[in-house]
């Protein structure tokens, strides 16, 4: 994947599904869930895009197509692995593509975007009624500043090391979150995704919807504590 499609993965998703549909749509916490595990397995945007294509043809061709429209990229995800699939053949014996010299971003947006992201952890901070969470997030917000510090090296950033730790932060918060949550909130998160699901899950495959299950959770607890996701991919 190429600098500009990392840092603009999920919303190239997005507005190619809202266009094929037709009409604009948030997407929802289980599409998101899908899309990351997309891009935690490394499918290229390029074939997510091809993928979404062809399940819109063959949902145009089968009864459910006529006068409906497609809901959800979960209808997608076969056509999506199986495009990556074809990518990946097609790419076996090319030598790999020249990494570009120039950063995709500009660092003073990339400072906002920790800012914000610092703001929004304080402010988690501060509404949590379970004591024991807070530090970790008081970590996190250090974990950005030491990120920013970066961001005023001279020389081309390395990238990939900024959002190794910033991804070890996101994982982190989760397993956090995942400790301190009450029983009560994480059933209800489950039965939520369960509900969500149910009409997919025979078309999924057992990995994919372990996967699928994990990153729909994880969205869902952020958004119930208000915390966001720190990675870069995050950021656009």
């Amino acid at each position: 994947m190429d600098a500009w499609n990392y840092f603009n993965y999920f919303t190239e998703i997005e507005e190619y599904f809202w266009k094929k549909r037709g009409s604009h749509l948030l997407v929802s916490p289980l599409d998101w869930a899908i899309m990351e595990t997309w891009q935690k397995a490394g499918v290229p945007l390029e074939a997510v895009l091809k993928g979404i294509d062809r399940s819109f043809e063959s949902y145009a061709r089968s009864r459910r197509g006529a006068g409906r429209p497609l809901k959800s990229l979960a209808y997608c995800s076969d056509a999506v692995l199986e495009a990556a699939e074809d990518a990946n053949e097609a790419a076996a014996g090319k030598s790999p593509a020249a990494k570009r010299g120039s950063e995709p971003f500009a660092r003073d947006d990339v400072r906002s975007y920790f800012a914000r992201n610092a703001q929004m952890l304080r402010a988690a901070a501060g509404k949590l009624s379970n004591p024991a969470f807070v530090p970790l997030l008081e970590e996190a917000v250090r974990g950005l500043e030491s990120c920013a510090i970066l961001l005023e090296s001279p020389g081309t950033l390395d990238v990939e090391d900024l959002e190794r730790r910033l991804t070890l932060l996101d994982e982190r918060i989760h397993a956090a979150l995942l400790l301190h949550a009450s029983p009560e909130l994480l059933l209800r998160l489950r039965r939520e995704m369960d509900s969500s699901l149910s009409a997919y899950r025979r078309k999924m495959k057992a990995e994919q919807l372990d996967l699928v299950e994990r990153q729909y959770l994880r969205k869902r607890l952020l958004e119930e504590f208000g915390i966001p996701r720190l990675s870069l991919f995050y950021f656009s």
